[in-house]
């Protein structure tokens, strides 16, 4: 059987079953947190942009731009399909710092993309899904694929040589 990568937009979630894969581009100071269960094989990825939802406070009803929403309704959406948290697992990749301001970067938005994995690893630990593995910062972009069969996280940045966490 053929297997369909669905692609993942910023501030977007999409789950998948196997075979099927999940991918988002161009992960720069966001962070794309990949959830599986192992065991029903049902999985997704959301691309979050910003680390907290309660810092901003008008009209923001895109749940998936955020660490803290985006994950939970990525959990919500996967409990939907079959998947069981309690066997829930995750990977995360991005919260590059993309842009080096004067004064050694130390401006808050210097700091999203550590802010957006701190969030992510905060969120995923009050859910109690443990982190597999994780590929964030550095300075560099990053283009993700998440097979939820497998687990398999796949990372690839100009330059590079694929990762696979």
């Amino acid at each position: 059987m053929m297997s369909e990568i669905i692609k993942v937009g910023i501030a977007d979630l999409k789950t998948c079953v196997s075979p099927n894969g999940v991918m988002t581009l161009g992960l720069g100071s966001c962070v794309g947190i990949a959830i599986r269960d192992p065991m029903t094989k049902i999985g997704g990825l959301v691309h979050i942009m910003l680390p907290d939802s309660k810092a901003i406070s008008v009209g923001q009803h895109n749940m998936a731009k955020f660490a803290d929403t985006g994950i939970e309704e990525l959990v919500r959406q996967l409990e939907r399909m079959g998947a069981r948290r309690v066997r829930m697992v995750a990977k995360i990749a991005g919260g590059a710092t993309m842009f080096n301001f004067q004064g050694g970067g130390s401006s808050a938005v210097g700091q999203v993309g550590d802010r957006n994995a701190e969030a992510a690893r905060a969120k995923l630990k009050e859910l109690k899904i443990p982190i597999l593995a994780q590929d964030t910062g550095a300075n560099y972009g990053r283009t993700v694929i998440f097979y939820p069969e497998t687990g398999a996280y796949h990372i690839r940045a100009v330059g590079k040589p694929e990762k696979i966490i």
